[in-house]
């Protein structure tokens, strides 16, 4: 057995745990906790909330960090040193180094997107969304020259580092104060209720497609980006039917 052989299998063993341990707080946040919170009342949120959700916060944000981080330890040994990246012809050049480029930092744009006014309606975000997403899709076939797998797994790790900034930069630090000062008996700042929720919601629709890159090895025989592109909506719409679904399901 080579020794990446050996790191390749340690290292998704890792990311599948600790992405299930993201995943599974990021649904129960969602699906669970959310609609749970509007039936409970301030002084049982002043009790519960400082005792849950800390605790629940912790394995969200550490499971999004090592499933990040593996991932992309993975994307270095599978896909980069394993070769599997380019259409046959293609190698690295400047087009590869852009998308890639583009690949990491597009929680930059993301961010701005959503910090906009277009941003506030979630429909038409996801709308020009989408489109850029389309455009990066076809960037890393043009410009790139990656395969399937290629362009397919890029896509991913732009969902999964748009992901993992959001819960880092965006969520723990607004949650940070949003406990505080409902521990302190005070309401909080409905801008950070308003951003934390968001960037949570994005997410969630966010992982499910993702999901779909990261099995992109048993996908091959839908090798055209358009096959991609109705994954991503697909996905969008089984998310949309799950917030319908969660306030619908009662305690006894």
């Amino acid at each position: 057995m080579e020794t990446t052989d050996f790191l390749q299998a340690l290292f998704r063993w890792i990311h599948v745990a600790a992405g299930i341990i993201w995943i599974g707080h990021l649904y129960f946040f969602n699906f669970v906790n959310g609609p749970f919170q509007t039936t409970i009342d301030g002084p049982t949120k002043q009790k519960v909330n400082p005792e849950l959700m800390p605790r629940a916060l912790y394995w969200f944000r550490w499971g999004a960090a090592w499933t990040w981080v593996t991932g992309v330890l993975l994307l270095l040994l599978v896909f980069y040193h394993g070769g599997v990246t380019f259409e046959a012809g293609r190698t690295w050049g400047a087009g590869a180094f852009l998308m890639i480029a583009v690949t990491f930092l597009a929680f930059v744009l993301y961010d701005a997107l959503f910090k906009s006014g277009l941003g506030k309606d979630l429909r038409v975000g996801a709308a020009i969304g989408l489109v850029i997403v389309i455009a990066v899709i076809y960037g890393y076939i043009g410009l790139a020259g990656f395969g399937y797998r290629g362009y397919v797994i890029h896509t991913g790790t732009m969902f999964g580092t748009i992901m993992a900034a959001n819960v880092w930069m965006r969520i723990w630090p607004a949650q940070r104060k949003i406990i505080t000062a409902t521990k302190q008996g005070q309401a909080p700042d409905a801008a950070l209720v308003a951003l934390a929720g968001a960037r949570s919601r994005h997410n969630t629709y966010l992982s499910v497609p993702l999901v779909w890159t990261m099995i992109n090895l048993h996908t091959t025989q839908f090798a055209n980006p358009i096959h991609l592109v109705l994954a991503i909506v697909l996905g969008w719409g089984a998310v949309y039917l799950l917030y319908d679904k969660a306030p619908k399901v009662k305690g006894f």
